[in-house]
């Protein structure tokens, strides 16, 4: 009878359900090599995320498909580093594109904002597929959607101001999140209600991990739309405003 050697660590089962660095094994008193090539490696994707350029041009030709005008706008960080050091920067736009947005009359219920953030990465591969499931979804409940806006050296309170030059009862912020080791594509979406600026981020909601290895978009695209809803129905975001409706199944 052939002898059944049982793994020496506990942790090996939890493999399956996370990409976590659990139960890697050691070599002498460091990890084995495969694994630490293997960091280097997720490190190295991390470090090249936060590098990243959205891909204008394609975003643009792919966006074609929901008939909705673009607007191109660029925050108060004129370059890549000075983005890193100064947030504060990210949170305002530039006086172009604040010139850009001053002619905006007409009143509108939600305005989608495509942001960079710290991973152009994760908005290059990941954002036309959650918009292709949720953009249906909001017209179907008659929500009138303003110019979709695409923003470079953005953070996410960037969406207050541009949302209220745009009249928008609600923003939503499609931005790549910070990479981290075991994921450099992850969007997060950030809703808030009466976007204006100077808010503050307990008035938000924020749906994050989407990519098709986390929150895949026809679940995130469910979760935004019910909290989307929900803001409407209550005329609040943030902490007061739950998600109630469970983990949607994308099955």
């Amino acid at each position: 009878m052939k002898k059944v050697i049982k793994p020496s660590d506990p942790l090996i089962a939890l493999q399956e359900f996370t990409a976590a660095r659990i139960a890697i094994g050691r070599a002498g008193t460091s990890i084995p090599l495969k694994q630490s090539l293997e960091f280097k490696l997720a490190h190295a994707h991390a470090r090249d995320a936060v590098y990243s350029e959205l891909d204008l041009n394609g975003l643009t030709e792919k966006l074609k498909q929901f008939t909705l005008p673009v607007r191109y706008l660029h925050s108060m960080a004129g370059y890549r580093e000075q983005y890193l050091q100064r947030p504060d920067l990210g949170r305002k736009l530039n006086e172009e594109s604040l010139a850009e947005l001053a002619d905006h009359t007409q009143p509108t219920d939600v305005v989608i904002i495509i942001a960079d953030g710290l991973s152009a990465t994760a908005i290059n591969l990941n954002v036309m597929g959650l918009l292709q499931q949720l953009i249906p979804l909001l017209r179907t409940a008659d929500f009138m959607l303003a110019d979709i806006v695409m923003v470079k050296q953005a953070r996410v309170a960037i969406g207050d101001e541009i949302a209220s030059s745009l009249k928008a009862k609600l923003s939503l912020v499609l931005i790549g999140e910070r990479p981290g080791l075991s994921s450099a594509d992850s969007i997060g979406a950030y809703l808030t209600y009466n976007p204006k600026p100077g808010l503050t981020d307990e008035l938000r909601n924020c749906v994050s991990n989407i990519r098709p290895n986390g929150l895949n978009y026809k679940q995130a695209s469910k979760k935004i739309f019910y909290l989307v809803q929900e803001a409407f129905k209550r005329k609040l975001s943030g902490v007061e405003l739950k998600d109630n409706a469970g983990l949607l199944s994308g099955k």
